[in-house]
């Protein structure tokens, strides 16, 4: 890296404070806001999710995107043509240039950014989000929030140190359906809930990837980053006119298989329900050997959830004395008639409601408070996710201690909880 980890640190916690934003007379023409209100983006990682993210956040009115930055000039280049024509098309017709970077210290060195948007690989996010938190960015990072346990509780503290705004991608918590949901289960409204059954695919699994060469458009190295090295294949980095996702998320060391990534979406949702979002499950019990379905995770309280393909793909069922609840992006649906539409009752537990996942994070910003999916649920929910993945790989019965973030009487899977990093590379400073 041309910047040094301890000095780009040392040099952006000086910047570390109030948001900053770009002068009314440098926008020009007519209809800005005030620029007290002028939210400041710096995107890193920019592949195919970005876009999305790009359309949905600049679609709040506050945003403007400054840089971006990206190991692959291709798909860097294809952002910034992007963002600077969102950007033209919020300043009617203005101007404003989107500067890019390869490496991410250098956009985090500049103070007129206020915040980033992360949106790379899982084994990138730890390091990036944490120097941004030192850096005074406030922080919108996709899901899974974390690849390791470890990682996800750093994450956590330097963002309550430095006093930062952080929102995980679990947008779910911003649509009705899911809402709706998780208060018909948290009120009683399908009675005591015993079960609930989590679709979702397969764990991680090792990359056994022939080595391909690297083309000369991407920084391969700094792709790897952090993680062990390996050479490069494009299932973990397809080329931009490869419109599929990449598959680096099935694999260990880059992603935690789809147990965290539509896990993070799905587990996140029973957490919500549960009202667990600063705990989790207490065991883990793992079904034999070679499974990919079948783990089996008890609440202190004594529900049990399971990782298993019960009907619906990419869907929660939870299970009560009195009835049922299914949901998933395609669908909501109960036994007790009447009861999607239902509205709470008087006195009854009502959760964050958020219906822009996006907006709700500007104004969170703006208000300087905790967002609906903040950096501690995220941080619970892809350690639940983390955590079925190490039960699966140990093929055993692991008893868990949510408070302090550790497995009871077991050091091996204990050391499972971080990872070895490449070099120089760690989230710690």
């Amino acid at each position: 890296m041309n910047i040094n980890r301890r000095s780009f640190i040392s040099k952006a916690a000086l910047g570390a404070g109030a948001l900053t934003v770009i002068p009314r007379h440098v926008m020009g023409g007519k209809g800005f806001l005030s620029p007290s209100d002028r939210i400041n983006l710096g995107y890193i990682g920019v592949g195919k999710q970005s876009h999305g993210l790009l359309r949905f956040i600049n679609g709040c009115p506050e945003t403007i995107v400054l840089a971006a930055c990206d190991v692959d000039k291709l798909k860097l280049k294809s952002f910034r043509d992007a963002a600077e024509k969102t950007n033209s098309a919020k300043l009617n017709g203005g101007k404003q240039a989107v500067d890019t970077y390869e490496e991410y210290r250098e956009l985090l060195s500049r103070k007129d950014i206020d915040a980033v948007v992360i949106a790379t690989p899982d084994h990138w996010h730890a390091m990036i989000a944490i120097d941004a938190a030192k850096a005074g960015k406030d922080i919108y990072c996709e899901k899974p929030l974390a690849l390791t346990v470890a990682e996800g509780r750093a994450m956590v503290a330097a963002t309550r140190k430095y006093n930062r705004v952080f929102q995980t991608g679990n947008m779910q918590r911003s649509w009705r359906n899911f809402r709706h949901a998780c208060e018909m289960v948290r009120n009683g409204y399908i009675g005591d809930v015993k079960t609930i059954n989590v679709s979702v695919g397969d764990p991680h699994r090792a990359c056994e990837l022939p080595p391909v060469e690297t083309p000369d458009y991407l920084n391969w190295n700094l792709w790897v980053g952090p993680s062990l090295y390996r050479s490069y294949h494009p299932e973990l980095s397809p080329p931009i006119e490869d419109t599929r996702w990449a598959l680096w998320r099935e694999y260990r060391g880059f992603g935690g298989g789809y147990i965290t990534d539509w896990g993070a979406h799905m587990f996140d949702i029973a957490q919500w329900a549960l009202g667990m979002d600063n705990s989790g499950p207490v065991e883990f019990i793992a079904p034999g050997p070679n499974a990919k379905r079948g783990m089996k995770m008890v609440y202190d309280n004594g529900v049990e959830m399971y990782h298993k393909d019960w009907g619906g793909f990419n869907a929660v069922q939870f299970l009560g004395t009195e009835g049922k609840i299914e949901i998933s992006r395609d669908f909501y649906r109960s036994d007790i008639k009447g009861l999607t539409e239902k509205e709470p009752g008087h006195g009854d537990i009502r959760l964050y409601k958020s219906d822009d996942h996006y907006q709700d994070w500007v104004d969170a910003i703006k208000g300087r408070t905790t967002p609906v999916s903040d950096v501690e649920t995220g941080h619970r929910t892809a350690s639940l996710c983390n955590i079925v993945n190490i039960a699966y790989d140990l093929e055993r019965h692991l008893r868990w201690s949510p408070a302090h973030e550790s497995f009871i009487g077991d050091d091996d899977a204990n050391s499972l909880l971080t990872r070895p990093f490449r070099g120089e590379w760690d989230f710690n400073e």
